[in-house]
C-alpha cells in the first residue's frame, strides 16, 4: 500500500459575503431547528434511493486518518425489522424494570418512553450504524482504527441531517446492549453498534413530548473568546 502524501485540489465551492454566508446559516438553523424525535411513524413507502444518497453523505464525513470506521445496514425488510423490534423490547423490558437505575427511569419520565417499541415496525426503514473497532487489510490482517466513537458521531449526525433534509422524520434508538443487531444483520464481531435509526414519515397524529422542544439557553452552552 502506498502511504506516500499525494494532494490534489480543493473542490472549487462558491465564495460568499458574510452577509451571504450569515444568510445561509440562518435558513440552515432555522430548517434543522424543526427536527424533532419522532416515536410515531406512518408506513407510508419510503424510495430506498432516498435512504442510499442520505448514507452517501454520511460516509463523506470526516474520520480518524480518514479510516472511515463505519457501516450502514439499512432494513426494510419487515421480517428482519420483526426479530430486531422482539430483541430490542426483551432488552427494554429488563431496562425499565429496573436496571436503568432510578436516577436515569426519572429522568427519562417527561418524555413519556416504555418499554414498548412499535415503531420499530412500523417504519418503512430502519439504519443500523455499526462502529468498526478495526479494519482488515486486502490480505485480512487487523488494522488501526482511530477516534471510532468521534467519526462515526459526526458521521450518524450528517446521516440524521440529511435524511430530515429530505423530508423525513429519525428517531436513535439505542437499547443497551445492542449487541443482538449483530446476530440478526450478521455483521462481524469486530464492528459494535452504535446506533439504530429509525427513518420514516411522522404519523398524521404524532405528537412529541413538550419537555424535548426545550433547549438549554445559547449562553449556556457557547462561549466565545475573542
Amino acid at each position: 500500500m502506498d502511504f506516500s502524501y499525494d494532494p490534489i485540489a480543493l473542490p472549487t465551492r462558491p465564495t460568499l459575503t458574510d452577509k451571504e454566508g450569515l444568510s445561509r446559516c440562518q435558513q440552515f438553523c432555522k430548517e434543522i431547528s424543526s427536527r424533532r424525535t419522532v416515536r410515531h411513524f406512518s408506513n407510508r413507502p419510503i424510495d430506498q434511493g432516498i435512504i442510499a444518497t442520505a448514507v452517501r453523505c454520511a460516509a463523506s464525513a470526516p474520520s480518524g486518518a480518514n479510516h472511515q470506521p463505519w457501516h450502514f445496514v439499512c432494513i426494510s425488510n419487515p421480517d428482519t425489522k420483526r426479530l430486531i423490534r422482539l430483541a430490542a423490547e426483551d432488552e427494554e423490558r429488563a431496562f425499565y424494570a429496573g436496571k436503568g437505575g432510578n436516577t436515569w427511569l426519572e429522568d427519562l419520565q417527561p418524555l413519556g418512553t416504555d418499554a414498548q417499541k412499535p415503531f420499530l415496525e412500523t417504519a418503512p426503514w430502519l439504519i443500523a450504524v455499526f462502529a468498526e473497532r478495526y479494519g482488515l487489510d486486502n490480505k485480512g490482517n487487523k488494522t488501526k482504527n482511530y477516534y471510532i466513537s468521534e467519526s462515526v458521531g459526526i458521521a450518524t449526525g450528517i446521516l440524521i441531517t440529511a435524511l430530515h433534509t429530505a423530508g423525513l422524520a429519525t428517531l436513535t434508538h439505542t437499547p443497551s446492549p445492542m449487541r443482538f443487531l449483530n446476530q440478526i444483520l450478521q455483521r462481524p464481531t469486530r464492528e459494535r453498534p452504535f446506533v439504530l435509526l429509525v427513518v420514516g414519515h411522522a404519523a398524521a397524529d404524532a405528537q412529541v413530548p413538550r419537555a424535548a422542544t426545550i433547549k438549554k439557553p445559547f449562553d449556556d452552552v457557547t462561549t466565545f473568546f475573542k
